[in-house]
């Protein structure tokens, strides 16, 4: 089985175009070939598709075999990897289906290897029931929420936290230093499996340099620490420029490089990035059907 490995910022992927033959045990797979020193070694498995609403489709299962509704990088290496097979031509447009909706994906640049990508991330959503956020299980109100203010306590320490839906969960937490001294290996998982998050959830945290400017590091659902989450950056966006401490255009420096997120406050958030093909390669093993 052919694959192709990419990389958005520090963010890897096994990407498989499965067009033509697309019944597979894909969450196997995922954990067997996402592990590091005994597998390829990624932060999820993409999967190329036909599509009967968009253009393609594209599927993301992360280490543990759970897929996610959304992957910004991921997205990103899609469209990579689409250039790469004549799929779509630098300047061009093309809808994406995933498990979040339509999204639209415009290769900005392209040079046969490398590529600048702008994505369309959806709307931003706030509903509890929608994150899904299980308010019954923390403390304080919905008053709280509405102000990205919701406090959960982990580790005796209190995290201020913002809630915000890119088609997957986000809890994004500002704090005043940088963002290199957090404790992430220790808090990240714990607030993932908080029962305050009955699906878990992606955590981000945030130091904000200026209004144009920030750091963050993310501790991925399901995949754990990665060097970069596109939709984290988007949510970590949405939850600056409603907290009022950003501009529009936000630059975000990742420990895998430096994104940039828009959003106007109605509209869809756009994503703009970089993505590489890094090798290709063949999979011994066979897909279970």
């Amino acid at each position: 089985m052919r694959f192709t490995k990419l990389q958005g910022l520090g963010n890897d992927f096994v990407l498989i175009d499965s067009r033509e033959d697309s019944n597979h045990n894909w969450a196997g797979l995922a954990q067997r070939m996402c592990v590091r020193r005994f597998g390829v070694g990624a932060d999820g498995l993409l999967v190329l598709l036909d599509s009967e609403s968009a253009k393609y489709r594209m599927r993301m299962f992360n280490p543990d075999g759970s897929e996610a509704e959304a992957c910004g990088n991921g997205l990103r290496c899609l469209v990579c990897y689409m250039a790469s097979q004549g799929l779509i031509q630098q300047g061009d447009g093309s809808p994406i289906e995933t498990m979040a909706g339509i999204r639209q994906a415009t290769l900005l640049e392209w040079d046969g290897r490398a590529a600048q990508i702008m994505v369309s991330m959806g709307k931003p959503v706030f509903q509890t029931e929608s994150l899904p956020v299980a308010v019954e299980a923390g403390k304080g109100n919905m008053f709280d929420i509405m102000l990205g203010n919701y406090p959960l306590t982990v580790s005796d320490e209190e995290l201020r936290l913002n809630f915000v839906s890119m088609g997957n969960p986000h809890a994004v937490y500002f704090i005043p230093g940088s963002v290199s001294e957090f404790p992430l290996s220790t808090i990240g998982p714990k607030v993932e499996h908080n029962p305050l998050f009955p699906r878990g959830v992606n955590f981000e945290i945030v130091h904000m340099i200026s209004p144009h400017r920030c750091e963050m590091r993310v501790w991925e659902r399901g995949a754990g620490e990665t060097l970069a989450c596109g939709s984290g950056a988007c949510a970590v966006a949405v939850a600056a420029r409603l907290s009022g401490i950003a501009s529009d255009t936000l630059e975000i420096s990742l420990p895998g490089g430096l994104a940039e997120v828009s959003w106007d406050g109605q509209g869809e958030v756009l994503l703009t990035g970089p993505a590489e093909s890094v090798f290709c390669g063949e999979w011994p093993d066979a897909l279970d059907a």
